[in-house]
C-alpha cells in the first residue's frame, strides 16, 4: 500500500484538538499525519452509511450545530 500527500485546511481549533491528541501518544511518537490516518481509517472501517453521515456532518458544520 502507498501513501498519497495531500493539504488539508483546518480551523485553529481542530489543529489545538489534534496537537494534544498527538501529545498523548508521545510513547508512541505518533506523527499528526500518523492520528490523522488512524481516524480515517477507523472512521471508514466503521459500519455506517459513509455517504450519509459525511452529507449530515457537513450540514451540521454549516449551521454551526457541530
Amino acid at each position: 500500500m502507498s501513501n498519497t500527500e495531500f493539504g488539508v485546511l483546518v480551523t485553529d481549533e481542530l489543529v489545538e484538538e489534534l496537537n494534544e491528541l498527538t501529545e498523548e501518544c508521545v510513547d508512541l511518537q505518533a506523527s499528526r499525519s500518523e492520528v490523522v490516518e488512524a481516524i480515517l481509517t477507523a472512521y471508514f472501517q466503521s459500519d455506517v452509511d459513509h455517504e450519509a453521515r459525511v452529507r449530515e456532518l457537513i450540514i451540521r458544520r454549516r449551521k454551526g450545530t457541530l
